[in-house]
This record gives structure tokens, sequence and C-alpha cells, in this order.
């Protein structure tokens, strides 16, 4: 089986304080949708800037797409991230003086290997084909603070999206929705996952959408440091 997550032994804290994770092994195979759950607190985001290379684990194993991030330079990490990782935040980061267009093209524009992998299209026509798949195709010159929430949801999961990368992480991206728009924009993410063959990990504390997921994780139950 081919793993998109293999950790062993993570430990992780910030500066000289309590250990924050204390995953004995956490594995996740290449195009499964995980649902990762817990209370606030439980080490949610702090896993997922582990994995995405932004943390650097002070303990253990840490593999993502088969790549020892353990053994790579903090701007190693930072270029791994950039070519195989697509990050939705759970503030989105959004770039507030780009229109939709532009912030969803700039992983493409800034990345080699994200631009690559557009398969001959052009970064632009991508950019617009992402945002129509995604229902946004009709805002593509509107300024992104012009945006509803929803609206600037769906900009930063196309920016997530676009060179297909290998794995994509979200932060509680649907926090501020109502459970109809939760349902539907996963829909949309999980369909452009699957188009991209991409793996995806997505943290909620929200249980009410575990249920759309084919593979769900309790992070109390595997994390120690919360015990």
């Amino acid at each position: 089986m081919s793993l998109a997550i293999d950790l062993r032994r993570l430990r992780f804290r910030y500066g000289g304080g309590p250990w924050v994770l204390d995953i004995p092994e956490l594995t996740l195979a290449r195009g499964e949708r995980a649902f990762l759950f817990g209370p606030s607190g439980s080490g949610k985001t702090t896993l997922l800037g582990v994995l995405a290379g932004v943390l650097e684990a002070n303990e253990g194993e840490v593999r993502v797409l088969g790549e020892d991030l353990a053994s790579l330079s903090s701007a190693q990490r930072d270029a791994f991230r950039a070519q195989h990782i697509g990050y939705v935040f759970q503030m989105f980061n959004l770039i507030p003086y780009l229109s939709v267009l532009d912030n969803i093209a700039l992983p493409a524009r800034m990345d080699p290997a994200r631009r690559a992998r557009l398969d001959g299209a052009g970064v632009k026509e991508t950019a617009a084909l992402l945002a129509d798949h995604l229902q946004i195709g009709d805002l593509l010159k509107k300024p992104v603070t012009e945006l509803s929430v929803g609206q600037q949801q769906r900009v930063a999961a196309c920016r997530a999206l676009i060179g297909a990368p290998e794995l994509i992480v979200a932060d509680e991206p649907t926090s501020s929705l109502d459970f109809d728009r939760r349902e539907a924009f996963l829909e949309l993410l999980f369909q452009e996952c699957e188009r991209a063959g991409a793996t995806l990990v997505f943290v909620s504390h929200d249980r009410t959408l575990e249920g759309m997921f084919s593979h769900r994780i309790s992070l109390p139950d595997i994390n120690r440091a919360v015990l």
C-alpha cells in the first residue's frame, strides 16, 4: 500500500513547553479522504503544521508522500510544500489586493513543479476551470475583499488545488458556514480531489461531517500528549 502519510513516534512541543503531540503511529493511504477531529487544544492545527513541514518534529519520523521531512532543511521543506501540498487555511489567507483569478493562480505562478503539472494548459485557463468547477467562475475579476465568506472559501480551495498537489490539507475551512453549505462545499472539494488523485486531510471539530469521509481519525485517541 502506498502511503501519503506515515508518522512514527512523533513528538512535538513549542520551545521548552509541554508536549503538544505524542503520536506513536499514524498512516494514511494515498487517495483517501480523512476526517481528523478533536476538541480545541487537542493539537489539530499543530499536526497539520508538522504534516505540511511548517513545523519540525522534535522526535520521530515524519514521512509525507514518501519524503522524510526530518531529513530536509527548512528551505527544502518550504519547496516540498510548494510543490506537493495544497493548504486551505481556516481564515483562508487570501491576498486582499489580488483578484480572485490571481489568488487562485498564485501557487502555479510561483512554483515550476505545480506549473508543469498543468499538462500544457495555461495558468489562467486552469485557474478559470477550477473556479468554474467550484461555481465561482463569474467572479474571477473581482477583488477577494468583495466576496462573501462562502465565496472566499471556494477561492482558497481552488488555490490549494491548482497544479494537482498530491496532498490537500484543510484546517476547519467550513467553520463559518451553515450545515447545508458545508455539505455542498465538501462535495465539490471531493470531486476536485478525485479529479486530481489527491489525498485529503480535513480537520474539524464538527463531527456532523464525518460520515462523508472514508477515513476518520480521532486525535485525542492517538495523541498521548492530551491524556
